[in-house]
């Protein structure tokens, strides 16, 4: 009998093929997302390296009083603001997106939206 995939099964799926394609270098490195029921966490890596160069999330100190009067899409967008100016400090001007599988609207793109506010390109 045929067996239906759940639903965090098909994005796993989705986001292998995916990193196939997308490749985080130290001149371009990825911005990946990874998108919970009740957070969101968007980090900065450098692939040939191996290396986690900036990170943000909604658990994150720095965002602690901000997240009480905001929804999870401001959330998102909060997130996207805070890797994004860790970024800019750490010297990152460009990235490539990582959606992580996920469908490219509501959080995930508040994220994208909150880093291009705070000074990234891509």
């Amino acid at each position: 009998m045929f067996k239906k995939r759940d639903r965090n099964e098909v994005r796993v799926i989705r986001h292998a093929r995916v990193r196939k394609k997308i490749s985080g270098t130290s001149e371009m490195p990825r911005l990946s997302v990874y998108r919970s029921n009740k957070h969101v966490q968007a980090q900065i890596i450098d692939d040939t390296k191996g290396v986690t160069l900036v990170s943000a999330s909604t658990m994150d100190p720095a965002l602690k009083g901000q997240l009480e009067e905001v929804d999870k899409k401001g959330a998102a967008k909060l997130v996207g603001k805070l890797v994004g100016e860790r970024a800019v400090q750490a010297g990152i001007k460009a990235v490539v997106f990582d959606r992580g599988g996920y469908v490219y609207t509501g959080r995930v793109a508040e994220v994208a939206n909150g880093a291009r506010e705070a000074g990234l390109d891509f």
